[in-house]
């Protein structure tokens, strides 16, 4: 996710010759185990995020401004 405080690399799994059901098995595991929720918190929020004194993992990130 681009949202993520960290990532995990897939990279082994992809030029390894994993099967497709290695690899859903291996993002299924990534997800499930996933702390960082941005989108559900940022959708549940009902305020405004002041980005200029929110902490770094709760600034609000538009998808333009990372590329998405």
């Amino acid at each position: 996710c681009l949202f993520a405080s960290h990532g995990h690399d897939l990279r082994a799994l992809l030029r390894g010759g994993a099967d497709d059901a290695a690899i859903a098995a291996a993002v299924d595991h990534l997800w499930a185990g996933r702390d960082d929720r941005y989108s559900q918190r940022r959708t549940a929020a009902t305020h405004a995020i002041d980005t200029a004194t929110a902490p770094a993992d709760e600034r609000r990130v538009e998808m333009h401004y990372i590329g998405g």
